[in-house]
């Protein structure tokens, strides 16, 4: 396949590298004080967040300049070894336990997520899939029930973890490239609602997602205990105002606020900067998924469509559970802000997928 290649799209890379740069210095504000209390060097976070950073850009530069459809070819290989990843993955003595879930591979403080190589994995499939038998998807049986099937083993190899976070944006960003391949509005509405009695039977099936719920209906009931992480994000997004009370100046990252580094760090970015800084994150993030929709709609072809419309997927629907639990409209998951929160191979692979993004932006028509 042979297209003209222009420079990528100047403002989805601006947004990136926005998000990235606030991201690693909100990283040493958040973490500081644990990471000195924990291991004696305050900048231990940070120096993680560097070098997983720089592998990330390393890699971003590579995926935007290796042209979009390469990644076809390797689509069904990728998607089988990231499937025997999230089988290893759960073998006691091999997966390693983080967080009460058995979702990493790795040995000491390096380690990878299975579930995150998957998410770009299946997008790809999926892009590879749908934009080859597109019009099959008006049919329920032969065209729609194939890919979620796909979609569902690879939920449930995840939920054996458990990693709910994980296993719900891989569902959602599937969900949204197979409505945009074309899926019937009726057959998607019906899914909705069979998928949202699953939800409600995995929540009833754990008793820690129960009280997960309880705590986010009244998280003053058990204001120690399920409801203590909301309370604690309340309490530190409040007092931030419309200016924040400065950077590195928040009162709860010193151990009032659980992974402040992590899944609530957009908690100590409206702390500290205030509603104006939570409002620019924000509006980084908006402009990122804006300007991967335009190079969604204006991709030369349906599989670079997709595939930039699933990636905008992956970040748009973790932003929205993030933010959603840390300001108490979603119960508690363990999820990260996305080129925000510390991370290692979530983090790389992200930057990874955004290169592609990036690389689809070059042949806007």
């Amino acid at each position: 396949m042979s297209k003209a290649r222009s420079a990528p799209d100047v403002y989805l890379l601006i947004a990136t590298l926005g998000l990235l740069a606030l991201g690693v210095v909100m990283v040493y504000s958040a973490s500081a004080v644990m990471a000195f209390r924990e291991y004696g060097d305050s900048f231990y976070y940070l120096k993680r967040q560097l070098i997983f950073a720089g592998l990330g850009l390393v890699a971003m530069y590579f995926t935007m300049n290796v042209d979009y459809w390469v990644w076809k070819k390797y689509a069904k290989i990728g998607l089988i070894v990231c499937f025997a990843l999230l089988v290893v993955v759960l073998v006691p003595g091999i997966g390693v336990v983080r967080g009460g879930a058995r979702s990493w591979l790795g040995i000491g403080s390096f380690g990878i997520q299975p579930s995150e190589f998957m998410k770009l994995a299946m997008i790809i499939f999926l892009a590879k899939l749908l934009s080859e038998h597109q019009a099959r998807l008006s049919k329920f049986v032969t065209g729609l029930l194939p890919p979620l099937g796909i979609v569902g083993l690879a939920f449930g190899l995840i939920m054996l973890q458990p990693d709910l976070g994980s296993g719900a944006v891989l569902v959602g960003a599937s969900l949204i490239v197979i409505y945009a391949a074309g899926a019937r509005m009726s057959h998607m509405a019906g899914l909705a609602a069979l998928g949202a009695a699953g939800f409600i039977g995995l929540i009833a099936a754990a008793p820690y997602r129960m009280q997960r719920i309880t705590g986010y209906l009244d998280p003053w009931s058990d204001p120690l205990g399920s409801g203590y992480q909301i309370i604690q994000s309340l309490f530190a997004i409040g007092p931030g105002g419309l200016v924040g009370l400065g950077l590195g100046a928040s009162r709860q990252k010193h151990s009032y606020l659980p992974e402040p580094q992590t899944d609530f760090i957009f908690s100590i970015v409206a702390e500290e900067l205030g509603f104006i800084g939570g409002a620019l994150l924000l509006a980084l993030f908006l402009l990122l998924v804006w300007r991967g929709m335009r190079a969604a709609i204006t991709a030369p072809d349906t599989f670079g469509s997709l595939l930039a419309v699933g990636i905008v997927g992956i970040v748009g629907v973790q932003v929205f559970i993030n933010i959603g639990v840390v300001i108490g409209m979603l119960p508690v998951t363990g999820i990260t802000l996305p080129l925000i929160s510390a991370g290692g191979s979530s983090l790389t692979l992200l930057l990874t997928a955004i290169g592609v993004l990036l690389n689809v932006s070059r042949f806007a028509r």
